[in-house]
């Protein structure tokens, strides 16, 4: 869906995506959504009876569908799919980001998990359900590699604890040495799970 085609909710939500990637839950205001979506600050009640929570829920859940749609590119994008190839692919997402943009912004799905995950259980819900809608895609496409399906669903947890755990290092050290390090060490790892 281009920026163009999105209605004043679905830009709310992507712009309080955009906005927690950046700041966290804490500094992401409802005005500041608005603002950033360009959409009247009315239309907040009329989309979001439940106020900021529920703002917050939709825009972690969408990350999550975001990030699963993003596997399906990152493989079309390879000349041979590998499970270690996709892992870069993955992590390259980030390294490209912070190269042209700096190290301003992260995972919204982790911003939302530090900032809410034992205040709200709708928040530590969403952030679940968007783990999983990610993982879900990561593990078919390790399957459809040739990863046993008993390792699958584990592998793509690895990958994206992985990556999550990486992102935060990065943004911490002000560089993608931890990403690289850990395309570096996990890949050989993932690619050894293909059935040969």
């Amino acid at each position: 869906m281009t920026e163009a085609r999105r209605g004043p909710r679905e830009r709310m939500v992507f712009s309080a995506a955009q906005l927690i990637r950046r700041g966290g839950v804490a500094a992401t205001g409802m005005r500041e959504v608005a603002a950033h979506a360009d959409a009247p600050r009315g239309s907040l009640q009329h989309y979001f009876p439940g106020g900021k929570e529920q703002l917050v829920n939709e825009a972690v859940e969408w990350a999550g569908r975001y990030a699963g749609k993003r596997v399906a590119r990152f493989l079309a994008g390879l000349e041979r799919p590998t499970p270690g190839g996709l892992f870069a692919a993955m992590a390259a997402q980030w390294t490209d980001e912070y190269a042209a943009d700096g190290f301003a912004a992260g995972c919204p799905v982790a911003a939302a998990t530090v900032d809410c995950a034992a205040a709200g259980d709708s928040t530590r819900q969403a952030a679940a359900t968007a783990f999983a809608t990610w993982r879900g895609p990561v593990a078919e496409a390790l399957t459809d590699m040739g990863v046993p399906a008993s390792r699958a669903d584990s592998l793509a947890t690895l990958m994206i604890s992985t990556l999550e755990g990486a992102i935060l290092m990065a943004r911490a050290e002000q560089d993608v040495r931890p990403l690289t390090t850990a395309v570096q060490e996990l890949a050989p790892l993932l690619d050894a799970a293909v059935r040969s």
